[in-house]
């Protein structure tokens, strides 16, 4: 599992700046006008003005009950609503019309199986040249987020790149011993042979970091 903090999938910060809170999630008036020409309650024009704002941020939409309360503060204030109105959706229908308008708005595909196959091909060739899980992941966001895609969950982006890396690092593995002949194989149980004398395998030693570098190991190791 890469460590979410080791990636660059957005999340919402714990602290917001002043400038962020001013330049990032404040609504701007045409995004007011739009919110309350589709709403009929307070609730639902914070919920929705929420949801639009922290969208615009993450390219996915988080839990309303996850939203920092300062981020919510500086919406309703804009909304110029009452300190008592909390954003909610008192449905499932609810939040799925407000989620569809808000991807209409901002031009997006949201088609989970669609997301699945340009995510996969993207990690697909990132492990030809990477194999940190949090780098695969990164070029699966830069991918989706340039091909105007909603972001599935963090979760299901590590699992995918799980299962992808280790078929592919098993094709990797299944080349190379395909590759080798009887004496090939030979010399790689060798290595696991430990010497009486020394008491280490020709592994060990192959593995052992390298000493620091100096002039003359560098001289001694050209002319070897």
């Amino acid at each position: 599992m890469a460590w979410i903090e080791r990636t660059a999938y957005p999340r919402l910060p714990r602290s917001t700046s002043a400038r962020d809170l001013a330049e990032v999630f404040t609504p701007t008036t045409d995004e007011l006008v739009w919110a309350r020409a589709r709403t009929t309650s307070d609730q639902h024009c914070l919920a929705l003005l929420v949801s639009l704002k922290c969208y615009q941020r993450l390219g996915y939409f988080p839990r309303l009950d996850r939203v920092p309360a300062d981020l919510a503060s500086r919406i309703r204030a804009a909304a110029e609503l009452g300190a008592q109105v909390e954003p909610c959706h008192d449905s499932e229908r609810t939040l799925s019309r407000h989620r569809e308008w808000i991807r209409t708005r901002m031009g997006v595909t949201y088609e989970p199986t669609q997301v699945r196959v340009i995510a996969e091909s993207a990690m697909r060739e990132a492990l030809l040249s990477k194999d940190n899980p949090a780098d695969v992941i990164n070029v699966a966001l830069e991918t989706l987020t340039r091909r105007r895609c909603e972001l599935p969950g963090y979760t299901t982006l590590d699992e995918m790149c799980a299962a992808v890396r280790a078929e592919v690092n098993g094709g990797f593995h299944r080349m190379t011993v395909g590759r080798m002949d009887a004496a090939d194989r030979a010399r790689l149980v060798e290595l696991l042979s430990v010497d009486p004398v020394s008491r280490r395998s020709g592994l060990a030693a192959l593995t052992q970091p390298a000493p620091k570098a100096t002039v003359t190991r560098l001289k001694r190791h050209v002319a070897f």
